[in-house]
């Protein structure tokens, strides 16, 4: 059995909002039509989905590198590190991306940091309407450090 780890997300939260091509639009409306509750928090984005949100809502959003030049692991590191504590990404499920292994490690990472991950509006919709998002809230995320210790500890043996 593992043990867990309290981590606390603060009422004002850390909101990572990443959209490939053809879902950029759905997340610009998605994200005018919330711009009163997306103001309350942090917000960071890849490259070119923070510009746009941030020219046609007026939103404050942080910026990293595009997706497919690094964005995406920018903001796992983020995660990793415990700065980012939320994450809508709108991604499209019908187009190949070029950079899909770096799409899967970053949705492993936000999973793994028991990150909450909206993929759809209808997602974003029910969980910004969650009494969570105006306080504090604190996650339980798997203390992965002591399985993998004892993996190591096994190969010593």
């Amino acid at each position: 059995m593992f043990e867990m780890k309290k981590v606390e997300m603060k009422k004002r939260k850390n909101i990572a909002l990443i959209a490939h091509d053809h879902r950029k639009q759905d997340l610009l409306t998605w994200a005018a039509q919330n711009r009163e509750h997306l103001e309350k928090h942090c917000l960071y984005g890849t490259g070119t989905t923070s510009k746009l949100l941030s020219k046609e809502t007026g939103l404050k959003i942080k910026a990293f590198l595009s997706g497919p030049l690094g964005g995406d692991q920018q903001i796992g590191a983020r995660i990793a590190e415990g700065d980012i504590d939320f994450m809508v990404f709108f991604w499209d499920p019908l187009s190949a991306q070029p950079h899909d292994p770096d799409v899967k490690a970053l949705l492993r990472i936000a999973v793994l940091y028991d990150i909450p991950i909206a993929m759809n509006q209808s997602t974003a919709d029910f969980l910004f309407s969650s009494d969570y998002m105006d306080e504090a809230y604190e996650r339980r995320v798997l203390d992965y450090s002591s399985r993998l210790s004892s993996i190591g500890d096994k190969k010593n043996e």
